[in-house]
């Protein structure tokens, strides 16, 4: 850069000397007859000379400018190094991220297990070699996810494009270990990748393999820190493991998971001299006061677990009037009442029982039913919730067990207990008997429950009713959540701990809990993702629903889960839950479900083309919402029959139904109705040819949906624009519209989005006399509407594709192009489309057999004048024409 700088002054330096030069002999040619005053006349005698002097000056001066600047710090304009490039990193995506916990206070020397690891990281780095994965196993208690922060801390200026951490719980209690597909979710949302993004489908496999390779992409070229804490096995790692050989990959485990390119660094229990020192640290007593003898056995009895003589020197700085031989009687008595444990674990709980004894009762209590609760980390508002307790106390009982080494505290003021501490919990709260646990879980359920009530006022529709909590979370406190992103942030943070939430509470047979906790979390996973999350979720739902018999509550988790599906594109499975969800209102008297699923149902029909169906189910939703007086539901059967009647090329019936809608939806204000409505009468307009008008539509629903951040729709919008560009004869305003929308299509894995885009950067290929460039494209979108079952996406691709083939010589590809896309679209009553590709074929036939060129586009003018399209009747009376002037019609 240096050097780019310098030689770009350089060279107006020169330009400056040649510049002055010939200004000043022009100059002095221009005033020879004149005399220059006194001061000046030396330099009209001499002017060669003068302005060599003049130009040298200027020269030097450049200079030291060039060198100031190269010293002047950059403050303004600087792009730092981790900079992603915009097609792949999202707005508001993380560039470098930190989530690791707090470095523990109670970390004692290490330092071969330290220098070992430190020094293998170094060796690499120096010699540019692939950083291997390090693996730390040890024993319970001993200490490894400790050393593995700790470690990552010391590190974390090596990695500067992050520091991750994930708790994968192999060996929680209560918690069966994370799945791949789920761990490598979590990594990707946390690296800021769109949930929208995140690959989904119901093969776990291929669904774990596409969010590897995702995951992998996302760190190459990168140099981040990953802690997988508490792995279970090497299954369940080897898809996190980054591709790149600049990543450090730390792993705590209980097992021996050694592969031949890891390090294993073995933590064993801390030397006996280590583990006095750490309690005498922690015991915050003068060495010297401390009986050595009984320290020894102190930490002896502990298994020289830093866990344990963690919470037994906590013990002792919590009682002055205590001396080592007091705790030490108080531990052997506890070890005694606990004999009954292995003894590979009896020192360590005899520990925490000690710890425990030593509370308050109040505190006790609220210890028991943290063991009670099902998910990984919790807040004051849920310890509130498992507590009953007000937040203030709760968040002091927090503090105060954070204090004795009971819990662990980790960012956001969240905080979790240790896997033993959290046996240990649980074994204390199956002494009051189950009832205390599953009374636990309702409690929390219903205090999620009145947290998402509110979060959903903040993300649900305008117009639409969020589910309502139940009366008992009035009495409850929820965090403050005062905007959408509020609320997102805190459903993202707590996502996993309601999803755990959900299937304990299906696993004690708390059905009520279950749906309702369903319902609730749909809103947000409907937009948010995962779907395939999402789609256990509501299976969950509907089998608890079966369970109970509650038919509502059935028809409500059948509907979602049928939403769901249709984003995933899995239309089939879509139908069938959403026509079973129907079924259900009837059986339920649920008039209002029932028209929304009609609703939804109908989407679905219209994406895969079934117009008449579509039609129906769509007319039958609105008479339901007429009956019910429901003016949203109304404009949405409206706006949704009107794209069916444009899909139809029943453009007149079209305008008026979207005409209605969009009256509805200013009226009730719904913004995104609106956008909506206005979206596809510009695409009315853009087919009847009033380019301007569609042009405008088009505009403003991009703008309401940029307003509303909704980049989906943004880029559904750009998809149209482009096609008026194109039409308009704008190419290259086109082709950057459908760029655009290929790119917000692709980030948020909308496949069929991406297809149509795909399709139409390909017509725009064409359009610029690029037929084999056009080829690969309309392949690409072909193959996946296909896959998704989109007839209306497969005529689409298979139009253009005969008119590619036949631009380029290829007449029986052409030909058979055509008359599968006629087949496709007659079928589905695609008036229009069938004129477009009548209109192409004769255009493919005109130079060689005029007559059946003719023929075809008469049939195409018939169409377009019947269907009332302007385009396509000009383009059939002009073919119409030539094939007339045309010398040989043989």
């Amino acid at each position: 850069m240096r050097i780019r700088r310098g030689a770009a002054l350089a060279a107006v330096a020169v330009i400056g000397v040649v510049t002055t030069t010939l200004a000043g002999l022009v100059t002095n040619l221009v005033s020879a007859q004149s005399r220059w005053p006194t001061w000046l006349r030396w330099l009209q005698v001499h002017p060669w000379l003068s302005f060599v002097i003049l130009g040298t000056v200027t020269a030097g001066l450049t200079a030291v400018l060039s060198i100031l600047d190269d010293r002047h710090p950059r403050t303004q304009g600087h792009e730092p190094a981790t900079r992603s490039n915009p097609t792949i990193d999202p707005p508001g995506a993380a560039l470098v991220l930190r989530s690791l916990p707090r470095d523990t206070t109670a970390f004692t020397n290490r330092s071969a297990e330290l220098d070992a690891l430190i020094g293998s990281v170094s060796a690499a780095q120096e010699t540019g070699t692939a950083l291997p994965v390090h693996l730390i196993d040890g024993m319970p208690g001993v200490g490894k996810t400790a050393l593995a922060v700790h470690a990552a801390h010391i590190l974390s200026g090596r990695f500067p494009d992050g520091q991750l951490f994930l708790n994968l719980n192999g060996h929680t209690p209560g918690r069966s270990p994370v799945e791949p597909d789920e761990a490598l979710a979590a990594l990707l949302t946390a690296a800021g990748v769109p949930t929208h993004q995140i690959p989904v489908g119901d093969d776990v496999g291929a669904v774990t393999e596409a969010r590897a390779a995702m995951w992998r992409s996302r760190l190459a070229d990168k140099k981040a820190l990953l802690i997988l804490d508490n792995a279970f096995g090497y299954r369940q790692l080897e898809p996190l493991l980054p591709g790149g050989g600049d990543c450090l990959v730390l792993v705590t485990s209980r097992k021996r998971l050694a592969a031949h390119e890891e390090v294993v660094l073995p933590v064993e229990a801390l030397p006996p001299e280590h583990a006095v020192d750490l309690f005498v640290r922690l015991s915050a007593r003068p060495a010297d006061e401390l009986d050595r003898d009984v320290l020894n056995e102190l930490v002896r009895l502990c298994g020289y677990l830093p866990l344990g003589v963690s919470l037994l020197a906590a013990r002792l700085r919590h009682h002055p009037s205590w001396s080592a031989g007091d705790l030490h009687e108080r531990l052997i008595a506890a070890q005694d009442r606990l004999g009954e444990l292995r003894s590979g674990e009896r020192a360590i709980t005899a520990a925490f029982d000690l710890s425990h004894r030593d509370l308050p009762s109040d505190r006790q209590r609220f210890f028991r039913r943290l063991g009670c609760y099902p998910g990984t980390d919790l807040d004051a508002y849920a310890g509130a919730a498992l507590g009953e307790v007000p937040v203030a106390e709760a968040r002091r009982h927090l503090d105060g067990l954070y204090d004795d080494h009971l819990i662990e505290e980790h960012p956001g003021s969240r905080y979790r207990l240790h896997d033993l501490l959290r046996d240990y919990a649980r074994g204390l709260a199956a002494e009051g008997g189950s009832m205390d646990q599953v009374q636990s879980v309702e409690r929390v359920c219903t205090y999620y429950l009145s947290a998402l009530a509110v979060a959903n006022g903040y993300i649900v529709r305008s117009g639409a009713t969020p589910p309502p909590p139940p009366d008992a979370t009035r009495r409850l406190e929820t965090p403050p959540l005062a905007s959408r992103t509020g609320a997102l942030g805190w459903l993202e943070n707590e996502r996993a701990n309601i999803l755990a939430c959900i299937r304990r509470a299906h696993s004690l047979s708390l059905y009520g809990s279950v749906v309702r906790m369903s319902a609730a979390m749909a809103p947000f996973l409907r937009q948010a993702g995962p779907w395939d999350q999402a789609v256990g979720l509501h299976r969950t739902a509907a089998e608890a629903a079966r369970r109970t018999g509650d038919e509502q509550a059935l028809a409500d988790a059948l509907a979602e889960l049928g939403v769901v599906r249709r984003f995933m594109a899995a239309y089939p499975e879509a139908v069938a839950a959403l026509d079973e969800a129907v079924a259900h209102y009837d059986a339920a008297g649920d008039l209002r479900g029932k028209a929304d699923a009609l609703n939804q149902l109908g989407i679905v029909r219209y994406l895969t083309a079934d117009n008449e169906d579509s039609a129906r189910a769509q007319t039958e939703a609105l008479d339901l919402y007429r009956r019910l007086e429901y003016p949203l539901g109304q404009a949405n059967a409206l706006a949704d029959l009107g794209m069916v009647w444009r899909q139809m090329s029943r453009f007149d019936a079209a305008t008026r139904t979207q005409g209605d809608a969009l009256a509805i939806y200013r009226e009730l204000g719904d913004r995104y109705g609106e956008a909506n409505s206005l979206r596809d009468l510009g695409v009315v307009h853009c087919l009847l040819g009033a380019y301007d008008l569609a042009a405008r539509h088009h505009q403003e629903a991009f703008d309401i949906y940029t307003a509303l951040d909704d980049r989906e729709h943004q880029a559904y919008a750009l998809n149209e624009q482009g096609v008026v560009r194109r039409l308009t004869g704008d190419v290259e305003g086109a082709r950057a519209a459908h760029r655009q929308a290929l790119t917000h299509f692709t980030e948020l894995g909308d496949r069929y989005g991406r297809a149509t885009s795909v399709r139409l950067l390909g017509v725009v290929e064409r359009a610029s006399g690029n037929p084999r460039a056009a080829l690969p494209l309309l392949e690409e979108a072909l193959d996946v509407c296909r896959a998704l079952g989109s007839r209306g996406g497969e005529a689409a691709a298979l139009g253009e594709l005969g008119v590619v083939h036949g631009l380029m010589g290829e007449r029986d590809g052409a030909v058979e192009a055509f008359g599968r896309s006629l087949e496709i679209l007659r079928a589905l009553g695609d008036r229009r489309g069938e004129a477009e590709v009548l209109n192409n074929w004769g255009a493919l036939l005109a130079a060689t057999t005029p007559d059946a060129a003719r023929e075809r586009f008469r049939r195409a003018l018939e169409i377009a004048r019947d269907v009332g399209s302007p385009l396509e009747e000009a383009r059939a009376a002009a073919g119409i024409e030539g094939c007339d002037r045309a010398p040989d019609r043989g």
